[in-house]
């Protein structure tokens, strides 16, 4: 049975400008033209910052991407400091709507971002009785310094000890191939959303389950450890 529910932030419960800011950033170190979206979601999301600039300086050929990865995380860090205080983001509303649906299911719900910025992040959306979407959740995690960052679990795993939650009991809700492999590694079933039509890659991650919209999981199978559209014929086991 699943008690938990652990949420990656960016590209699953907000649409941050995380792969703008990284994109801007870079325009100082290398070519920008080949950070796409695909690429970003290959190598990037779901690292943690540092790793993150190094990764993608390696895959765009800077033979000394060690050496200016601290630098242009830095940038990275300053730019989406400034999208963050413009507002250049929105929560996804089919997002909102899960992690209500799960609080009302009774099941304890944490975030789990890589993103030392989730938590500005989150308390900048305000739902329609006032409350922030980051007042929704029973913990965060998120930017917690751990010895690795995804694929390692060990994010998950403090995400789960913060609800004392057995890692089996938990579900994770990951939109990056880096989050479906840390889910797997830490023992837990893993949803994939896939809001860019990268099925295909989260599925090769090991995602147990991947649809394209949130408001296709079935809730009510939660509880009983389905991973499940609406559809029961769509059912599968985590």
């Amino acid at each position: 049975m699943l008690s938990a529910v652990i949420f990656d932030v960016d590209g699953v419960l907000v649409d941050s400008p995380h792969e703008q800011a990284w994109r801007e950033a870079l325009a100082e170190f290398a070519d920008p033209t080949g950070f796409t979206t695909a690429f970003y979601q290959a190598h990037v999301a779901g690292k943690p910052r540092l790793e993150g600039a190094r990764a993608a300086l390696e895959r765009l050929g800077d033979a000394e991407a060690a050496a200016h990865a601290a630098a242009f995380s830095q940038r990275k860090q300053a730019v989406i400091e400034r999208l963050i205080a413009e507002d250049r983001f929105v929560a996804f509303p089919d997002a909102i709507r899960l992690t209500v649906a799960l609080r009302d299911a009774g099941l304890r719900i944490v975030l789990a971002s890589s993103s030392k910025n989730a938590d500005a992040v989150l308390a900048r959306v305000i739902l329609p009785d006032g409350r922030t979407l980051r007042s929704l959740f029973d913990a965060d995690v998120s930017g917690r310094d751990v010895p690795r960052g995804k694929p390692d679990p060990a994010l998950f795993q403090l995400a789960a000890k913060a609800v004392n939650v057995q890692p089996a009991r938990c579900l994770v809700v990951e939109d990056a191939p880096a989050g479906i492999r840390a889910a797997q590694a830490g023992g837990m079933a893993s949803l994939g959303i896939a809001r860019l039509g990268d099925e295909a890659l989260l599925r090769a991650a090991g995602a147990d389950f991947v649809v394209t919209s949130l408001d296709q999981l079935d809730v009510a199978a939660l509880g009983h450890g389905s991973l499940r559209t609406r559809s029961v014929d769509a059912a599968r086991e985590p």
